[in-house]
C-alpha cells in the first residue's frame, strides 16, 4: 500500500471508531497490506483488494479467548 493510500484510511478509521491513537503502519516487505494499532498494540492487518476494477479494504483482526478475560 502506498503511503497516501495509507494516510486517507487512518483518517477514515481514526473518524469512524472516534480513536485518536489508532495508526496504520505500513508492513514490511508486503505491498497488498498494512498493520493496524491502538497506541503500540498490534490489533490487525488491512488488505487491499483491487479485483474486479473495483478497489476496496478488509480489516482482519483476531481476538484471543484470554482477551476476553482481561475485561
Amino acid at each position: 500500500m502506498k503511503p497516501d493510500e495509507i494516510s486517507k484510511i487512518e483518517a477514515y478509521l481514526k473518524r469512524k471508531f472516534d480513536l485518536p491513537s489508532l495508526s496504520v503502519r505500513k508492513r514490511p516487505r508486503k505491498d497488498d497490506s498494512a498493520e493496524v494499532y491502538i497506541g503500540d498494540e498490534f490489533i490487525g492487518v488491512l488488505f487491499r483488494d483491487d479485483e474486479d476494477e473495483e478497489l476496496s479494504w478488509s480489516f482482519q483482526m483476531a481476538i484471543l479467548e484470554i482477551d476476553l478475560e482481561e475485561e
